[in-house]
């Protein structure tokens, strides 16, 4: 961590921090309704809320488009840059997409925090799509109270090759690439200054491998795990495949420190808001409120949830067909 870094704790000028600031699933879904789609080039990006959108163009080939950006997440610059990177890449990767070029997003508090910082946050962003093999062309930049960080990402993908929320089907194990409690771990980072170097290195990780060993296997649909949680995202990708989707919570791996994290009372407001939101579509079976929170946290720059196994990855459960309610935590 340099000096600058060390002089202004990032999280303390924000409300959130990372994808628990989002918008909480229900009420977006209401914002939203009727405004998403197009003809029938779009081919992923209509109302079940996928993670990119996918034009079908000339030559055989489709485009991927995604923008994301947050608050920071943790207190150095840098590895705030890195986070958000990695995490609008993921979008791309999610859908079976290569990532082509980006371009930054910033809002920076001009008069509370040094330009040296929005540098370190831009050089963090630029490294790891260095890593991607994604150039950064510029971008858009405001003055804004709170600091905001994120790209927009264009990529390329086979639209005959692509992963999708609705495209489920039931028999078929499903694949977590990272573990979970990112959320609670940064929601402690946040209180107490406490840094977890499992969880940075978790967030910055490209979901690249993962993205194209899921294509290799034959997989057709997945997601990442990101603001809504686990339950919150494959709920999402149990309804628009119609099926009902089975989690083994026995299975689900969590970093170190997590489960400390929720008993000590470190749960953000996105995670209580995302369980919220699931539980009336959710069957759980002798599962704890601790248990359910984790399950629910809302994750930055997550793993891929595959329906398919793919080298790594445990399984978490599996889809069934579709049952009394959508999701079933055993």
């Amino acid at each position: 961590m340099n000096r600058l870094a060390r002089a202004a704790r990032l999280t303390q000028y924000a409300h959130g921090g990372g994808c628990a600031c989002k918008i909480p699933p229900g009420e977006l879904e209401g914002v939203v309704a009727g405004l998403t789609g197009g003809g029938d080039a779009l081919v992923i990006g209509g109302e079940d809320g996928d993670d990119a959108a996918v034009l079908r163009i000339a030559g055989g080939r489709a485009v991927v488009s995604t923008a994301d950006f947050f608050t920071p997440v943790v207190d150095d610059a840098y590895d705030w840059g890195r986070i958000a990177a990695a995490n609008a890449l993921s979008d791309v990767y999610a859908v079976g997409g290569e990532p082509l070029m980006a371009l930054n997003l910033l809002g920076w508090p001009r008069d509370a925090l040094p330009a040296e910082l929005a540098r370190e946050v831009l050089r963090g962003g630029r490294d790891v799509a260095d890593l991607a093999g994604c150039p950064i062309a510029g971008g858009h930049s405001i003055d804004d109270p709170e600091p905001k960080y994120g790209l927009a990402v264009t990529g390329v993908a086979d639209p005959d090759r692509l992963l999708r929320l609705d495209a489920g089907r039931p028999g078929v194990p499903l694949s977590l690439s990272k573990p979970l409690g990112l959320g609670v771990l940064n929601a402690r980072h946040k209180a107490t200054g406490e840094v977890f170097a499992e969880a940075v290195e978790t967030m910055t990780a490209l979901n690249a491998a993962a993205g194209a060993a899921a294509l290799e296997r034959g997989a057709v649909c997945a997601t990442d795990v990101s603001g809504f949680g686990l339950l919150g995202h494959l709920y999402k990708l149990a309804r628009a495949s119609g099926v009902t989707a089975i989690v083994d919570a026995a299975a689900v791996p969590y970093l170190e420190g997590a489960r400390a994290a929720v008993r000590d009372g470190f749960v953000p407001g996105g995670t209580r808001r995302n369980l919220a939101w699931v539980s009336p579509h959710t069957e759980f079976r002798r599962i704890a409120e601790e248990e359910r929170l984790l399950l629910a946290d809302a994750q930055t720059s997550g793993g891929l949830l595959v329906a398919g196994e793919i080298p790594g990855a445990p399984v978490i459960g599996e889809l069934a067909p579709l049952g009394r309610r959508h999701l079933v935590v055993r």
